[in-house]
């Protein structure tokens, strides 16, 4: 049976993405595993050493208590959405978040990681928000972001940002595999410099690849990359968008966007991202 992790804080916005991972779960016949890590409180002012115990001891079992009460919200979740037949397990660890999410992905073999995000406020949103990121890039694992906006629809428009190498195969491979369980259309996208000259000897392969599949594959020129990919999102109804995270740099740059921009386009779809 495949594996889901689901980092989670309890929030309504990782709530939200929950849903995605009982319907991944049940789409791939797979068992979910919550996990929710907390740090000590890190006390440094003067005579605490005679209450640290008591201090550490109160953080833990206030956690603890938490959990308890937040267990069973889950379970509602499931149960509401028709899907308590999901085989779910809790996991409460002391620890460093991100340490601790490659320490059990490495440990459980994780398939998938499905977490939701929330976007800093400001001028420029970042999207993604540093958690989501650091794991995406960081631990080896498809990772399947939930943006806090996003309402839960089924998967049946795929995007996958491409530069049609040879390194993005593998990847499309595992792509075109979750497709066909959504029963999803793929549009494979390469957004390119109008003024470089594409010595792209690749595209035969990735035609034979496609052959008898529903997929299509697209290249568009232009210096606005972010602004294409957006106006591709809305004109295909994009519901998932895919890479690979050798991308990371231009991923993290799709995804700090100008407030404007973010309001006219919407973007509200998952995210998912599979490292090399």
């Amino acid at each position: 049976m495949k594996k889901i992790l689901f980092p989670t804080d309890f929030s309504e916005v990782s709530k939200n993405a929950f849903i995605y991972a009982l319907k991944l779960a049940d789409s791939i016949d797979a068992e979910i595993i919550t996990m929710h890590v907390y740090q000590l409180l890190q006390a440094n002012y003067v005579n605490v050493s005679e209450y640290l115990h008591e201090i550490y001891d109160v953080t833990e079992l206030s956690n603890f208590e938490n959990y308890k009460d937040e267990v069973p919200i889950l379970r509602h979740i499931a149960e509401e959405n028709n899907l308590g037949k999901v085989k779910i397990s809790h996991v409460l660890i002391l620890g460093n978040l991100i340490h601790e999410i490659e320490k059990i992905t490495r440990h459980e073999n994780i398939d998938f990681i499905v977490m939701g995000t929330k976007g800093a406020t400001g001028l420029k949103e970042t999207f993604l928000g540093t958690v989501a990121t650091k794991v995406m890039n960081d631990v080896k694992a498809v990772v399947l972001a939930i943006p806090e906006r996003c309402k839960y629809q089924p998967i049946k428009n795929l995007l996958f940002i491409t530069e049609y190498k040879p390194e993005d195969i593998e990847s499309f491979i595992r792509v075109m595999a979750l497709a066909k369980v959504f029963q999803a259309h793929i549009d494979c996208l390469r957004v390119e410099p109008p003024h470089r000259e594409n010595k792209n000897d690749y595209m035969k392969d990735w035609n034979d690849l496609i052959k008898n599949h529903n997929i299509a594959l697209h290249s568009i020129s232009g210096d606005d990359v972010e602004g294409i990919i957006l106006n591709f999102m809305d004109l295909h109804k994009i519901n998932m968008i895919a890479m690979h995270v050798y991308h990371k740099n231009f991923f993290q740059k799709l995804f700090e966007i100008s407030l404007s921009k973010k309001l006219a386009f919407h973007v509200n779809v998952p995210i998912l991202a599979i490292h090399e």
